[in-house]
């Protein structure tokens, strides 16, 4: 019994590695620091957020993210990573 337990265990953590240095989580990071590194672009998308909840839709809504993918050029998935990302660290008031 204690011997499955350290198995899953041990297959939880490589699991974990793998997805850690997958090239898809290095995509993402490359993305996220692009963001960071450009505080227009940030900006930019808090005003995009903000003229979205003005319209009494969420910045997180599929239709917001769908937008925000086809401006940016980007999946649905990175544009979902993207505007959390930036609404938590540089538009909290943004919903």
């Amino acid at each position: 019994m204690r011997f499955l337990n350290n198995l899953k265990i041990a297959s939880v953590a490589v699991v974990s590695t793998l997805i850690a240095v997958s090239p898809a989580s290095e995509a993402q990071s490359s993305l996220l620091e692009s963001v960071k590194r450009n505080p227009g672009e940030a900006k930019a998308l808090c005003q995009e957020f903000k003229s979205i909840n003005a319209q009494g839709e969420s910045a997180l809504s599929g239709q917001s993210i769908a937008k925000i993918a086809g401006t940016r050029n980007l999946n649905r998935t990175e544009a979902e990573i993207v505007a959390t990302y930036v609404i938590g660290l540089n538009c909290p008031d943004v919903r």
